[in-house]
């Protein structure tokens, strides 16, 4: 077997355990199955993570981190703050219904989690987690971006986490219906008049010939 950094072997492993639970289920899903999908040896995998949590953290930060850089790409300034806006929630449905086993994994380990002993600050470490994304998300706009927020970024942060969760299961549940391009308008205005361009953004606008 050929010799890997450790922290490259952690990311192989993550993978493996992620397709694993996707296909079979979190509960259903063994250390002994998460190495052979990854095509390392039991003893490889121990090497890496020490307990179980470890491994679930780790699934829960990667599959947040696969989506975030999809956002991130995609709310790149364009001519208006909604414009942004709207590719961004726009990138995210097309990676939700791309992958909607990964998604749907994920509340599956919300739920394994708050049902194994121990195991319960991993729930929370990981609406957390997603507080903490939304803020990063917002604050890249900040400095991309003349605007101003009306509420504090985080207090947007768990809004945009509280609402984008309840839209995902809506349309694992529904299909791709769920996220028609009315309601994607809908939720973007929405989210619009939380945040206010300032003058000087919108005096770029109209010189840049965008508005």
């Amino acid at each position: 077997m050929a010799r890997m950094p450790s922290a490259d072997r952690r990311r192989q492993l993550t993978e493996a355990a992620i397709r694993a639970m996707t296909r079979d289920g979190v509960a259903r899903t063994t250390t002994r199955s998460i190495a052979a999908e990854a095509g390392v040896s039991l003893s490889v995998f121990h090497y890496c993570f020490d307990s179980k949590q470890a491994l679930l953290e780790s699934v829960i930060t990667t599959i947040t981190d696969h989506y975030v850089a999809v956002v991130k790409e995609a709310i790149q300034p364009k001519a208006t703050l909604r414009e942004t806006v709207r590719a961004g929630f726009q990138a995210y449905w097309d990676h939700v219904s791309a992958h909607p086993g990964e998604h749907m994994l994920t509340y599956e380990l919300t739920q394994y989690a708050l049902r194994q002993p121990g195991f319960e600050h991993l729930a929370r470490r990981q609406y957390e987690l997603y507080a903490d994304t939304y803020t990063e998300l917002v604050e890249h706009l900040c400095h991309s971006m003349d605007f101003e927020l009306r509420i504090p970024v985080p207090a947007l942060a768990r809004y945009l986490a509280a609402m984008t969760d309840g839209l995902t299961l809506s349309l694992l549940v529904l299909g791709p219906d769920a996220a028609s391009p009315d309601l994607l308008d809908a939720i973007t205005d929405q989210v619009a008049g939380l945040v206010g361009e300032t003058p000087a953004a919108t005096s770029w606008a109209a010189v840049d010939g965008s508005d």
